[in-house]
């Protein structure tokens, strides 16, 4: 049986762009991992993933995702476009 592992996991394109070396996306990856098993992260994730279930959108394929706002509240919008906005350059661009 093949395997289903990603096998991209641990070689994103974006390491190789900023030349990280293999010892730098290991204490990354450790560094991620911490950070998203927080009580905050997984509040937040959870937060987004009810509201998700309750608009309908969770796991049917539609592209929408559950976006946090400035003001705290919670909008439906595109998935490119809540994924995209990320802090590129360091500079956040919320909404």
């Amino acid at each position: 049986m093949k395997s289903r592992r990603n096998r991209m996991a641990g070689k994103h394109p974006s390491y190789k762009k900023r030349g990280m070396s293999a010892r730098s996306r290991r204490n990354k990856i450790a560094y991620d991992k911490k950070y998203h098993r927080t009580r905050s992260r997984k509040k937040y994730r959870a937060e987004l993933n009810r509201k998700n279930r309750k608009a309908g959108t969770y796991g049917n394929g539609d592209g929408k995702d559950a976006s946090h706002h400035k003001d705290g509240s919670i909008h439906m919008e595109s998935q490119s476009t809540n994924r995209s906005r990320n802090g590129h350059n360091g500079k956040s661009r919320l909404k």
